[in-house]
Parts: structure tokens; sequence; C-alpha cells
């Protein structure tokens, strides 16, 4: 774990001291210019009996009756269908920017019955809608599911995670999203918001076509005055996009994933002059059998118990100054504590609560 903190940090002092330009199509977006999502509810057939549980799932069995009665199927009232293999899917995709109808799109299938496995299964056509209701594409494929499943008598092993896969190229879609690059005012939004990168990007725009061009609304928007034919103004975003910029600098941040353990730190992270002792206690509880037998002729029962040893261990610990202007400096002086991730969190939490580490804490 000190050696991977170690490592990390080098990676970002190398990435941090470096001067480096990027991309304006990397640090911002045109407002307007965006991806949909879509959603739809579908079934899914051709499973080996690992379907949903119709008594448990009603639904799937009412979704199966109306879909066989638009195909002219009339199933009589009161008929128990068991449907083992069957499952109710929900389906979700992501419609790109100026898709076009009879392009094709990736979708994920999630099962949303008891059903045990959707291998082997096809998706039957489902249509997708976007937020206001509307079709923006049908799905329709046989489902790619990473992993496997073995049962046999009351034994099961399942290798990843059986309810969900994916369809390559499994939409088509049916709708366009309308949006006239004539008509828009265009303005770039920036990823993250920095006064100092929105200014840096103002001044390379005007730089790059020798006339005021960008104008900053605020630090995380800028006001474009482009042509108004549709031709040159594809030409004009191009050029923007393309423009590299040097973006400022970012904020220190120490990220700490609470159920994996992992540590990051990026950016200028520094530590204040602070002194750390850190122990552990342990506790153990380890129980022992005995047995209590009666002397011979007195009448008694034998009986049998456990008792329990119960050990506290508490680890010692010294006061261990640390300080760090650049991050190399923080790691080495955090691995000087000789500390296990989950006791960096915590050493990590208290230089914060105590002021002594300059950066902002994230626990995810």
């Amino acid at each position: 774990m000190l050696r991977q903190l170690i490592l990390l940090a080098v990676i970002t002092v190398t990435s941090c001291g470096t001067a480096y330009a990027e991309r304006i199509k990397d640090l911002a977006n045109f407002a307007g210019v965006r991806s949909n999502s879509l959603v739809g509810y579908g079934l899914v057939v051709g499973l080996d009996g690992s379907g949903d549980q119709t008594m448990q799932a009603p639904f799937t069995g009412q979704s199966m009756t109306n879909m066989l009665a638009q195909l002219g199927v009339t199933i009589p009232p009161g008929t128990n269908m068991q449907l083992r293999n069957v499952a109710a899917v929900m389906v979700t995709a992501t419609l790109p920017a100026f898709a076009r109808p009879g392009q094709q799109l990736d979708v994920v299938v999630s099962s949303i019955g008891n059903a045990r496995s959707l291998r082997g299964g096809t998706l039957l056509m489902t249509p997708l809608k976007g937020a206001d209701g509307q079709v923006y594409a049908l799905a329709q494929g046989n489902l790619l599911i990473n992993g496997a499943s073995a049962e046999s008598q009351g034994s099961s092993a399942v290798i990843n995670q059986q309810a969900g896969g994916r369809i390559s190229n499994g939409a088509t879609v049916e709708r366009q999203v309308a949006l006239d690059l004539a008509r828009m005012n265009l303005q770039l939004n920036l990823k993250e918001a920095d006064f100092t990168t929105a200014l840096n990007m103002v001044d390379r725009i005007n730089n790059e076509f020798g006339y005021s061009v960008a104008s900053a609304i605020d630090g995380g928007s800028i006001e474009l005055q482009s042509p108004q034919d549709a031709n040159d103004r594809v030409r004009f975003m191009a050029r923007v996009e393309n423009i590299d910029v040097r973006p400022g600098a970012a904020d220190p941040r120490v990220v700490l994933n609470s159920r994996t353990g992992s540590v990051v730190l990026s950016g200028p992270v520094t530590l204040r002059q602070a002194a750390v002792a850190h122990g552990n206690l342990s506790v153990t509880i380890a129980s022992r059998p005995f047995v209590s037998q009666p002397p011979a002729l007195s009448g008694g029962d034998t009986v049998t118990g456990t008792a329990a040893d119960i050990t506290i261990e508490q680890e010692e610990a010294s006061l261990q100054m640390v300080e760090g202007v650049e991050l190399m400096e923080v790691v080495q002086a955090l691995n000087s504590l000789g500390a296990t991730p989950s006791d960096l969190m915590a050493i990590l939490q208290a230089l914060q609560a105590s002021g002594a580490l300059r950066a902002e804490l994230e626990i995810i």
C-alpha cells in the first residue's frame, strides 16, 4: 500500500510540475450540445428456466399477456401462466448529440424481477423514451452476459453478475433531438468552473482569431460571437475546440475510499507542521470448552460448557513530526508513521480537523 502511494505521488508530482496545455474540447462543452438518457420497459425471452417466478413477479405475466394480445393471441381469463423462460427488464441507452434516425446505439438490459440469470435471452422490441415521453429508439437483440453460473443438487456457483447485460448496436434511432446551431447563441461551459482557466481560454481564443471573439460571463461560462451561417459556424466551432489552453492549477484534494481502503492525493497537497501519535487497540475473545464432572457417588450430573478468555492489547505509539510543502514530502511524512490504510484515513481526517492538512478531504 505504501509503495503504491509513493508511486502515485511521483506520477502526480511529475504531471503537476510540468507546464502543459489541453484542448478546449477537453475542458469545456458547447451549451446545448449534449447527450440524452433513454429508458424503456421490455421482456427477455428464451431463458433456460432462469426467468421470473410469475407468482412473485406478476407484472411479468401481465406484460406477456398484453404483448400476445397485440400479436393476436388471446389468453383465456384466469389462466395461470408459469413463464420460467421470460423476465421483465429495464432497458437504458444514451442518445448522443446529433444522432440521426437509422443509427445504432448500445443498450444495457437489467432485470427488475427475480430472474436468476438473463444468459441466452433475447430482448423483444422495446421502445426507448426520453424525459419528454417521446419514443426516440427501438431496442431488440440477443444479450451478452459476462460470467457464468452453475447449479446442481442444491449447490450453486456464480461468476460475475448474471441479472444484467448489454446488446451492442441493439437499438435503432427513430427520432432525432432537434438542435439548430444557426439559432443558438454559442456558449462554452467549463467542465470544472475556474476563473483562471476561463480567462486563459478567453485570451487564447481572441489571440487565435485576432479580434475579440470571446468574453467571460463568469468562472464557468464563456460567450462567443460566431458566424450565423450554419456551415461557417460548424467550422468556427471546430477551430475553437482545437485551441490549446493552459488550465488553472488544480485544487489540492485527498480522496478516501472507505470501502476499499484506497487513499489518493492529487494537486499541491501540503502539510503544516504537526505531531501525530496513533496506536491500535485490539480486543481478542477466545472460547474455551470445559467439562464439570461431580465426585463419584454424589448423584450429580456431568456438565459441559464454554468459557471466554479476553485479551486486550494496545500498540505503543510515539509522537512523530509530519510536515511537507510538496506532495512527495507529504507522502514520505505519512509513510514514516507506518500506518495501515485504515489508520491513514483516521490520521488524515485528524490532520484536516487540526488545520494541518492544506487540502480538500473527500470521502467516497
